[in-house]
């Protein structure tokens, strides 16, 4: 895949290269940061490569970390229309690794990015050398899977009808740590890759229902993970039953939902041992 126009800076601490990696109808934002075995960070949420900053500094003492904005967000051009599949997200987390010259990485995933990496083992195993999938929101393995691909709908149904403002809320809402503030007036930063998810991902990653079969076959380990404080809300659960599904380990992370941004520290710790734990 296309090394274009990547520029290379170097920090006190660790070198950062950024470039631009051309995939199918689209260019994807990408930054590789530290050095050590190749691991890649899939973004949940709006797709934020950022978002996981603190996060990518602190695994970049021990790996070759990789980052990458999704495919229509911030800094990632897009130039389809419509519902973006999972698989398409795949292909472009596969398109990244090559980019930056490696045939296998480690990748870490959370929420939607924990679809994605699911998805990326699923249909790449030769590319995934092993995967940490946290709380990914496969719903469609729940028993009340039909309630939360309406909680989907709502969002998007809401989004298009212009009341993003509330979609956000009732988004966040469902979210373990990701509670709005309890005074003051909520501000929606961002409203272009909100808007994005809502009407183009968030209901195909719901929909989303992760290859119990090729997942299987694959032979790629894979640890799956919820947050400590997300017992009780509806993403702890779908990992749970598919480690149980694929006589997977199962284990519980510090933090919750939004720990890999919130609580870095502690989850980079986690994350490592984890990490470490699958190449042994």
């Amino acid at each position: 895949m296309g090394n274009t126009a990547d520029t290379l800076c170097l920090t006190a601490a660790m070198h950062t290269e950024d470039g631009t990696c051309a995939v199918e109808d689209a260019e994807l934002h990408v930054r590789r940061l530290g050095d050590g075995p190749p691991l890649l960070i899939i973004a949940g949420g709006i797709g934020a490569a950022g978002s996981y900053e603190t996060l990518a500094g602190l695994l970049a003492e021990q790996y070759t970390v990789l980052l990458y904005d999704r495919r229509g967000h911030f800094r990632s051009a897009d130039r389809t229309e419509g519902p973006i599949p999972v698989e398409r997200h795949a292909d472009d987390a596969r398109a990244v690794i090559q980019h930056f010259g490696f045939g296998q990485a480690l990748v870490f995933g959370s929420s939607a990015g924990a679809q994605i990496g699911l998805a990326l083992a699923a249909g790449y195993p030769e590319t995934v050398g092993g995967l940490v999938a946290h709380e990914p929101p496969a719903v469609r393995l729940l028993p009340d899977a039909d309630e939360w691909l309406e909680f989907a709908a709502e969002q998007v149904a809401r989004t298009e009808g212009g009341d993003l403002m509330t979609a956000f809320k009732g988004f966040l809402g469902s979210i373990a740590g990701a509670g709005l503030p309890t005074v003051g007036t909520v501000r929606l930063s961002n409203e272009a890759e909100w808007r994005v998810l809502f009407t183009r991902e968030l209901a195909r990653f719901y929909e989303y229902l992760p290859d119990i079969e090729a997942l299987r076959r694959s032979q790629v380990p894979i640890v799956l993970a919820a947050g400590e404080g997300s017992r009780g809300y509806y993403h702890y659960r779908p990992a749970r039953v598919l480690a149980l599904e694929l006589g997977l380990p199962f284990v519980e992370m510090p933090g919750a939902h939004l720990a890999p941004q919130r609580n870095a520290a502690d989850f980079a710790t986690a994350l490592s041992e984890l990490l470490r734990d699958l190449v042994l």
